[in-house]
C-alpha cells in the first residue's frame, strides 16, 4: 500500500445511488460503488490468510452500504446489508481502490465470468462438464 495516499477530507454514503463518495483536498472526487467496494473488501473472508486463497464474491450487485465508522485516524468500518462488517479500509487502500478502480472492477468481472459466477444475487449459474 501507498504510505503517501492522501487521506480524503470528506467521505459521503449515498444510499440511493449506492456509493460512496471520497473526496480529496487537490480538488478529486471518486464515487465507488458499494457492490465493488464489498468484493475488494479487505477482509479474511475476503483475501484469505495468503496468497492464492482470495474467495470470489458473487451476488452482490444489489449490496448497500448501511453505515460507515471511523477507525482511528487511519481506517473507516463499512457495514454492508448483507451482514458483512469484519473489513477495515485503510485511507491507503481506499485510495488505492478509488485510483485503480477500472483496472480492478476489469479484473473481477473477468474473474467472475471465468468462475461462471453472477453479480446477481438472484441469478445461480451451474456448469456442467460437456464431457
Amino acid at each position: 500500500m501507498n504510505s503517501d495516499a492522501p487521506r480524503p477530507t470528506d467521505v459521503k454514503l449515498h444510499r440511493k445511488s449506492r456509493t460512496l463518495e471520497l473526496v480529496y483536498a487537490d480538488g478529486n472526487r471518486y464515487a465507488l460503488p458499494c457492490e465493488y467496494l464489498r468484493v475488494y473488501s479487505p477482509s479474511a473472508e475476503v483475501r484469505g490468510h495468503g496468497e492464492g486463497q482470495e474467495v470470489l464474491q458473487t451476488g452482490k450487485l444489489k449490496v448497500n452500504i448501511t453505515g460507515v465508522k471511523p477507525v482511528g485516524h487511519y481506517a473507516v468500518q463499512l457495514f454492508f446489508d448483507d451482514g458483512h462488517d469484519t473489513g477495515l479500509y485503510s485511507w491507503d487502500y481506499l485510495y488505492q481502490l478509488a485510483t485503480e478502480h477500472q483496472a480492478r472492477w476489469q479484473d473481477y468481472l473477468r474473474r467472475l465470468q471465468a468462475e461462471g459466477g453472477s453479480r446477481d444475487p438472484e441469478v445461480q449459474v451451474l456448469k456442467f462438464d460437456p464431457g
